[in-house]
């Protein structure tokens, strides 16, 4: 059982962090909201004043942060605080699970190799239910010693574990995944209002659909239509599971590394659209499933 920094308790990490607990590791803790910080305390993880106090003596850090400059600040350091590489003991494994470009990704992987560290990208897929259930998609980039190290805690928190190739590989695989997801949702979404207003029962129509040549995951595991399927957040009024803001920041990775590759995303840069658009409407906090409503009201 190693020692490990978990840094980010927000609706992914919180869960994740509770599951490397409950496998047994020494799990110490930090987030900027207390509250997040205390549901982990009382599951049994230590804590700490700050990052760097929780990560100096750790064998393993984990992260799960918002956005690349907060992977960045936290890494490589801030006018106020010195960044982990520099604090962390000799052997500490850097991993970071947060969905961010990939050019920081190598960024750090860089500065962290220069300081004789191993850092990985390794961005999730599974949403809070995988999180919570331990059965995360864990999308990896960096060295196969990174990985090979990686697996060994990544495996507390999830059930498939891939290495796309060298740092920032990860980052890439991932925001792939999500444009296609995207795309599939609206086109799933558009479909199933077709057959609505057609007067055709959407649960015959899903059912139809899945056996059939428009068979997709957002039709087996997730029906953005209300009512068509339990527990997934279309019959939860959008709550819980993949907030459209989420969707919408993952939307533009995509977009920017197909204009830093220059590769043809017409698809991909419509469903970021689309999503920018329903957003706007008040639906930022809402799973991403919940751009049904886009079409089945006509918006």
């Amino acid at each position: 059982m190693a020692s490990v920094a978990f840094i980010g308790l927000g609706n992914m990490g919180g869960p994740m962090a509770a599951n490397l607990i409950k496998a047994g590791h020494q799990v110490k803790v930090f987030d900027l909201n207390p509250a997040a910080v205390e549901a982990l305390m009382a599951q049994g993880a230590g804590s700490g004043a700050c990052a760097q106090e929780i990560a100096k003596d750790a064998d393993v850090v984990v992260s799960m942060l918002p956005a690349g400059k907060h992977v960045r600040g936290l890494y490589l350091g801030t006018e106020s605080a010195k960044g982990l590489i520099d604090v962390v003991k000799a052997g500490c494994l850097l991993i970071d699970c947060s969905t961010i470009d990939a050019a920081s990704a190598r960024t750090v992987a860089e500065a962290a190799a220069a300081n004789g560290l191993e850092f990985i990208d390794a961005p999730v897929s599974g949403g809070t239910a995988g999180a919570a259930a331990g059965t995360l998609t864990f999308i990896c980039g960096g060295t196969d010693k990174a990985f090979e190290a990686a697996k060994v805690v990544l495996s507390n928190m999830g059930a498939n574990i891939f290495h796309a190739g060298g740092p920032g590989a990860g980052q890439v695989a991932k925001i792939c995944n999500n444009m296609l997801l995207s795309v599939l949702m609206v086109g799933t979404s558009e479909a199933l209002s077709l057959g609505i207003d057609h007067g055709l029962d959407p649960k015959v129509l899903s059912d139809i659909m899945k056996v059939s040549s428009g068979g997709n995951w957002t039709l087996e595991k997730y029906n953005p239509c209300p009512g068509v399927m339990e527990n997934v957040p279309s019959s939860k009024g959008y709550q819980g599971g993949f907030m459209v803001d989420l969707m919408v920041k993952d939307l533009g990775l995509s977009q920017e590394a197909a204009l830093g590759s220059q590769s043809s995303t017409p698809m991909g840069a419509l469903a970021r659209s689309l999503y920018v658009s329903h957003a706007r409407g008040g639906n930022g906090k809402l799973d991403f499933s919940s751009i049904f409503e886009h079409f089945a009201k006509g918006e």
